[in-house]
């Protein structure tokens, strides 16, 4: 299995008041371990207090472009953005595990060129720019359309590089920024709402056939968009997603009151102890203090798929995972508990 790699913080740039980017410096024997695939991300470790804080941060920066690049927007309590936004120095080390993640842009073989659509808000434009520069890399007739949500244009990460590709592209690429808190007479005013995604699809875009359409932000934002977007008959399976907040809890059907028996495959050694059904998978193997990857332990990235191989588990919520995933015995253990007495489970065969 994959494992976390010491990389030394090459650069920072400020982007706004309350965002950095951090670019990575990556050593010749590193190069094909931090490949990656645009949308993807990656996730830091680092200890505060003699505690372990592990944050995921999606990629900015293209494949190819031998630059591994991400963004952290300060947030209020936050134990890592707060100290990347006032103290990471450059030349400083910091523990990185190798890029994952199933929100991706792949080019269509077919040679044609298509129309994309995305729809950020916020920092959720760290994976949307890198899928926006693929694209125009890639492709090289496409067009990409981008709505993107902030509060003013001092607070958007990426503002001025937007422009730049804007202006560089000028029939490839359409931008509509969308302001709550500032009026532009060339922007939206107010949030990323039904009428925004109405206006471009039905008015200013009206007729264009989105090969995908990715959306990155919060959930609210995200389930109306994709609403909007299936009434405008986009099919679902054109639309992809990536969440950075969730307010979905979920829960379980099956009666929990049992023990299990499981199983665990971590990096080619095996384990096997009792746990409480009612605790999670993730959360019984690292109280073993097993290595299994994760990140966001709530169910919106991927980092702590696994695969079961023999007994069952049901998962709280998910948001990731298609039925056939499911149906191969992919889970999100972050989210899964046990529901037999007993279960084998891999991480490193995913």
């Amino acid at each position: 299995m994959k494992n976390f790699h010491p990389l030394t913080v090459k650069e920072i740039i400020r982007e706004t008041p309350k965002a950095i980017s951090i670019v990575f410096e990556i050593p010749q024997e590193l190069k094909e371990v931090f490949h990656f695939d645009a949308g993807q991300y990656i996730t830091i470790k680092k200890k505060f207090d003699g505690k372990e804080v592990r944050r995921s941060y999606s990629i900015s920066s293209t494949p190819g472009s031998n630059n591994l690049k991400v963004s952290v927007k300060q947030v209020e309590g936050g134990l890592f953005s707060s100290y990347a936004n006032n103290q990471l120095k450059e030349g400083e080390i910091l523990e990185v595990f190798p890029p994952e993640g199933k929100f991706t842009y792949q080019a269509p073989s077919d040679g044609k060129s298509h129309d994309y659509a995305a729809f950020a808000a916020g920092s959720g434009i760290t994976p949307i720019l890198s899928i926006l520069k693929s694209v125009l890399k890639k492709e090289q007739h496409s067009r990409f359309v981008l709505v993107y949500g902030n509060k003013t244009p001092q607070e958007t990460i990426y503002f001025k590089e937007l422009l730049e590709i804007q202006q560089e592209f000028p029939d490839r690429v359409f931008i509509e920024f969308v302001y709550s808190q500032a009026k532009d007479k060339d922007s939206f005013f107010g949030r990323i709402e039904r009428s925004t995604v109405n206006f471009v699809l039905k008015n200013k875009f009206k007729g264009h056939h989105f090969e995908a359409v990715y959306l990155c932000g919060p959930e609210q934002m995200i389930d109306l968009v994709s609403e909007v977007l299936q009434e405008n008959e986009v099919e679902k399976e054109r639309i992809h997603f990536e969440l950075f907040t969730s307010t979905e809890t979920g829960e379980v059907d099956a009666n929990l009151d049992g023990k299990t028996t499981i199983t665990v495959m971590v990096d080619d050694e095996e384990t096997t102890f009792e746990m409480d059904q009612k605790a999670t998978i993730l959360d019984a193997v690292l109280d073993k203090d097993l290595d299994a990857p994760y990140s966001c332990q709530g169910g919106i990235c991927s980092s702590c798929i696994a695969r079961i191989t023999e007994g069952k588990a049901e998962m709280m919520k998910n948001q990731i995972l298609t039925d056939e995933e499911i149906e191969e015995g992919l889970t999100l253990t972050c989210q899964a508990h046990p529901t037999t007495s007993t279960i084998k489970v891999d991480f490193d065969d995913v």
